[in-house]
C-alpha cells in the first residue's frame, strides 16, 4: 500500500518527487523519504508522518535523479529507521519497495551469518542487502544483481533503485504491486500511480508482473522480464480527469479541498455530481419514445463491439460471483440483492481475500466473476481476478481509476466516473458502485425478468438520485451535527437494517470504525436477538435503517425491542413517516424511493454522522490511523 515515485532527467528531482509523493499519500502516510544522487553523493532524507513534514527538510536537495516513498507500515513500526529509502551497507545504492517479502526471515538470517548488519526491522532492507551480497559475491552489475536477487524472493514487490556510483541509471521491477513508467522528453518517471507524474507526461508503459525496466540517461529505457527476456511493450496515452486540465490546475483538482475542511466532507457533498457523471450517457429519463434507454457496458480494454456478447453472457449465466474487499464488498452485497431480485440470477458475494484461498468450484461455461475496486489496484481483488481468469471464467470489473490494473486485466467492465476520491474512507465511490450495479441489473433484466413499467419507473428513479441526495445533504446536516454532539463520546454503536439496507448497516458501521475509532458493528436487524442485544443499554446508540418497505413492520418491532432495554435509537426513514417519533431519540427523514434504490440514499446520513462524530473527537478524518486508501499488499 506504499507509494513509489522516481525521476531521471534534467530537472531538479526533489520538487518532482515531493509533488508525486503528495499525490500518492493516499497509499500510506506513516513516513516518507527520498534519495537523490548528485556529484558522487547519495542524499537521503526521511521523516515520520506526512509528506509535508518531509518537504520541510528535503525540498532543497539538489540532483536530477532520485527515488521517493510514502509508507504504510507492514514490517516494523513507523519511525525513521524503518522509513524508505533503504541503503546498501556502503550507501552505494538506495531502494524503495511496496509489497511484502514473505521469505525475508530466512534471507535475513542467511545474510546475518555472512556478517551483514541491519538497522531496520523491515523486509525491504533484507532485499537491499541481498542485492548487495549478490554484487559482492558474483561481481555482477547492479542490473544483473537485481535480477538474481529477485529470483530468490517469495512474495510481492514493486521496487525502484538508484545508484550513487552510476547516477545515470534507474531500475524498477514489479510482481503483484503496480508500477508505471512515464516517458517524457529525455526524462523518465516511475510511480505506483500515474497521478504522480501526469503534469509532466501522459505517455506511459504499464509494467506487468515479472517485468523490469532499466532507464539510462541519454539512452532511454528497456523493458524486459526479470529473467532477462527483452520486451517491446506498447506506449499508452492516458486519458481521464488529470489529462483534461492544464498542469497548474491538476494540483488543485486532485489535492485541494475546494473550501471544505476535509476531503471526506468534500466527497460526501460531491455525490450528486459524481452520480450524474456516473449516469452520463448511460441513463436517460424515459419521457420520450419507448426505446429511449441507456447504454451501460463500456469496454475497459477490448472493443465496444463486444458489448452485446458480454450482455448475452450475463443473460445466460447460471451464476454470478462478486469479489471485493471493504466498502466495495458492501456495494457488492447490495448488488447481490439487486441481481437476484431483478434478474433472477443466483449471485454469490465473496471476500476477495478468502476467494483466492478457498477451493471455490468455478464453472467457466456457467459462471461470470465480477471484481469491484475503487482504485483498481486492490491486491486481494487482483488475485481473485487472476484466479478466475486462470479457471477460464469471464471476468468483469467495476472500478474508478482509468488505466488501473483491474481495468487492463479484466475482460470488460464499467468505470464509475465518480472523480478522484482522496479521503481514505470511501463515500462517493460506494454510492457510484451501487449505482453501477443497479444500472447493470436493469440492463440485464430489461425485457426479460421485470415488466416494462417497472423498468421505466426504476430508470426514472435513478435519474432523480442526484437531486434527492442534494435534498438529504441540505436538510439533514444540522440535525446530524446535533446527534453527533450527543453521541461523540460513545464507546460502542450498533447499525441495523434488513433486506437491501443490511449492507448499508455494515457500511455505516465501517465508516464509524474507520474515522472515529468508535467500535461499531452492523447486523441484520433480526439478528440482534441472537447475541448483540446483550450489549444494549442506555449508553449505546443503535442506528436503524427503517424505510417503509416490504419488511418495515419487522424493523419497527426490532426498534421496540431495543427501546424495551433502554437503548438509544436513531432512525432513518421515509419523508412523511411520523410513526417512529415516539420510539426514537432522533429520526432522519429522506425521500421515499424503491427498495432496490434506497441504499444509495440511506447511506448518506450515515456518512455524515460518522464524519461529524470523528471531527468532534479530534480524529484525522482524511488519514485515519493504520489505514491507507489503496490496499496493494496482502
Amino acid at each position: 500500500m506504499c507509494g513509489i515515485t522516481a525521476y531521471l532527467g534534467s530537472k531538479e528531482a526533489a520538487e518532482i518527487l515531493l509533488g508525486g509523493l503528495a499525490r500518492l499519500e493516499y497509499r500510506g502516510y506513516d513516513s516518507a523519504g527520498i534519495a537523490i544522487c548528485n556529484k558522487g553523493k547519495m542524499s537521503v532524507k526521511k521523516k515520520v508522518g506526512k509528506v509535508k513534514e518531509l518537504k520541510s527538510i528535503a525540498s532543497t536537495v539538489e540532483g536530477n535523479i532520485g527515488i521517493g516513498h510514502t509508507r504504510w507500515a507492514t514490517h516494523g513500526e513507523p519511525n525513521e529507521r524503518n522509513a524508505h529509502p533503504h541503503l546498501s551497507s556502503d550507501s552505494g545504492f538506495a531502494l524503495v519497495h511496496n509489497g511484502i517479502i514473505e521469505n525475508f526471515i530466512p534471507l535475513r538470517e542467511s545474510l546475518m551469518r555472512k556478517g551483514y548488519k541491519f538497522v531496520s526491522e523491515t523486509d525491504t532492507e533484507v532485499l537491499v542487502k541481498l542485492i548487495e551480497d549478490v554484487m559482492k559475491s558474483t561481481g555482477l552489475s547492479l542490473e544483473e544483481a537485481v535480477r538474481q536477487a529477485l529470483s530468490q524472493v517469495v512474495g510481492a514487490y514493486g521496487i525502484c533503485i538508484c545508484s550513487r556510483d552510476d547516477p545515470d541509471i534507474l531500475i524498477a521491477a514489479r510482481l503483484g504491486s503496480p508500477l508505471i513508467l512515464g516517458i517524457g522528453e529525455q526524462e523518465w518517471f516511475v510511480a505506483s500511480d500515474a497521478s504522480a507524474f501526469l503534469e509532466y507526461t501522459r505517455h506511459v508503459v504499464h509494467l506487468n508482473d515479472g517485468e523490469m525496466v532499466v532507464i539510462r540517461r541519454n539512452v532511454g529505457y528497456q523493458v524486459s522480464t526479470t529473467q532477462g527476456t527483452t520486451l517491446n511493450p506498447a506506449i499508452v496515452e492516458l486519458e481521464g480527469t488529470l489529462d483534461q486540465v492544464k498542469a497548474e490546475e491538476q494540483e488543485e483538482m486532485q489535492i485541494e479541498k475546494g473550501g471544505f475542511k476535509h476531503f471526506m466532507l468534500k466527497e460526501i457533498m460531491e455525490q450528486p455530481v459524481a452520480l450524474e457523471n456516473c449516469m452520463r450517457g448511460r441513463v436517460k429519463q424515459l419521457v420520450g419514445p419507448p426505446d429511449n434507454q441507456f447504454t451501460l457496458l463500456q469496454r475497459l480494454q477490448v472493443l465496444l463491439s463486444l458489448e452485446r456478447e458480454i450482455l448475452t453472457s450475463f443473460q445466460s449465466a447460471k451464476r454470478i460471483i462478486i469479489c471485493a474487499c471493504g466498502t466495495s464488498w458492501h456495494a457488492g452485497l447490495v448488488g447481490e440483492y439487486m441481481l437476484e431480485s431483478l434478474c433472477k440470477i443466483p449471485v454469490e458475494i465473496e471476500y476477495a481475500s478468502e476467494f483466492r484461498y478457498r477451493s471455490v468450484v468455478l464453472r467457466p461455461d456457467e459462471d461470470i466473476v465480477m471484481v469491484i475496486s475503487q482504485s483498481g489496484e486492490t491486491a486481494d481483488t487482483l488475485a481473485a481476478l487472476r484466479h478466475a481468469k486462470q479457471a477460464g471464467c469471464l471476468v468483469i470489473g467495476i472500478c474508478n481509476t482509468v488505466g488501473s490494473t483491474i481495468a487492463r486485466e479484466t475482460d470488460g467492465g464499467i468505470y464509475l466516473h465518480a472523480g478522484p476520491e482522496i479521503g481514505v474512507a470511501s463515500t462517493k465511490a460506494f454510492t457510484a458502485q451501487v449505482l453501477v450495479l443497479a444500472m447493470l441489473a436493469l440492463r440485464i433484466a430489461q425485457g426479460r425478468t421485470i415488466p416494462d413499467d417497472e423498468y421505466k419507473m426504476l430508470v426514472k428513479e435513478l435519474s432523480k438520485l442526484p437531486s434527492r441526495i442534494t435534498k438529504i445533504l441540505s436538510e439533514n446536516e444540522a440535525k446530524i451535527c446535533e446527534i453527533a454532539k450527543v453521541y461523540r463520546y460513545a464507546h460502542h454503536c450498533l447499525f441495523l437494517g434488513r433486506g437491501y439496507n443490511y449492507p448499508v448497516a455494515l457500511e455505516g458501521a465501517l465508516k464509524m470504525k474507520e474515522i472515529s475509532y468508535i467500535h461499531a458493528e452492523g447486523y441484520p436487524a433480526a439478528e440482534m436477538k441472537h447475541g448483540p442485544i446483550a450489549l444494549i443499554d442506555n449508553l449505546m446508540p443503535v442506528v436503524f435503517i427503517a424505510m417503509q418497505d416490504s419488511i418495515y413492520d419487522k424493523v419497527k418491532s426490532n426498534i421496540m425491542e431495543v427501546r424495551a432495554r433502554k437503548g438509544c435509537v436513531i432512525a432513518i426513514t421515509d419523508e412523511g413517516n411520523t410513526e417512529l417519533e415516539s420510539l426514537c431519540e432522533y429520526v432522519i427523514h429522506i425521500p421515499k424511493v424503491s427498495e432496490c434504490v434506497s441504499p444509495i440514499l440511506t447511506v448518506v446520513p450515515l456518512q455524515l454522522l460518522s464524519y461529524h462524530i470523528a471531527v468532534m473527537r479530534g480524529c484525522d478524518v482524511d488519514m485515519p490511523r493504520n489505514l491507507a486508501k489503496s490496499v496493494t499488499t496482502e
